[in-house]
């Protein structure tokens, strides 16, 4: 399915009726597919909604059947562009112009055994690794160490051989200096209002420097 030429501008159709119309595809930067589409409600103004490829049936270049109902639809998650990434190289993903593409702020691996391994009683738990799904972590959501805010979440840092989300990426010009600091998904825990740390400030400064190859935009 991820290979299946979406055309913008097509109906979405659940089983059910009309929906609304395709304006966007979501892309995975470190799969290189297409994972979502961005489905304008139809009748009422507002942001999209994130249609999951799982629930497309079916596609041609005017039409695309989803396996839900409406009711089913409307209860799908908004597209905000805040959520994602900015754009990466169209040349990786022909077809699509920058208005018509959204990127998941995912980066490739990180260094591999090039990167200096921080103690694991440091972070209590050292580098772990969890779904994407087991934390829900966006792009530009608030940073906390547990003596107060360090950042913004600027991406997640995705294995590539599992899929999991390994690192929090903060976002250049937060209280630590403008490089990249690379947060271990086991430091987090929690994502109510913010993302939560079980680090400090300070131990935060101490991580190693990382080499995060950021998809181009």
């Amino acid at each position: 399915m991820a290979e299946t030429p979406f055309v913008i501008g097509a109906d979405a159709r659940c089983g059910d009726g009309v929906c609304g119309k395709v304006t966007r595809v979501v892309v995975d930067p470190v799969k290189r597919a297409v994972t979502h589409l961005v489905v304008q409600p139809r009748h009422w103004p507002g942001l999209g909604r994130l249609v999951p490829i799982d629930l497309v049936d079916a596609a041609t270049p005017t039409e695309v059947r989803l396996r839900c109902t409406r009711a089913d639809f409307d209860r799908l998650r908004f597209a905000q562009d805040a959520d994602f990434a900015p754009r990466a190289s169209l040349g990786r993903y022909p077809g699509y112009s920058a208005e018509q593409m959204l990127m998941w702020p995912y980066y490739s691996p990180i260094g591999g055994e090039d990167m200096p391994q921080t103690r694991e009683d440091e972070l209590a738990g050292g580098y772990g690794s969890l779904p994407p799904d087991e934390v829900d972590v966006r792009r530009n959501e608030r940073v906390y160490a547990t003596d107060g805010e360090i950042g913004r979440v600027e991406g997640l840092v995705v294995d590539s051989g599992s899929h999991h989300v390994s690192h929090v990426l903060l976002q250049e010009g937060h209280v630590l200096g403008r490089r990249d600091v690379a947060i271990p998904i086991s430091a987090v825990t929690g994502a109510v209002d913010g993302i939560q740390l079980n680090i400090t400030t300070l131990q935060a400064q101490n991580l190693p420097l990382v080499n995060v190859d950021h998809p181009s935009g």
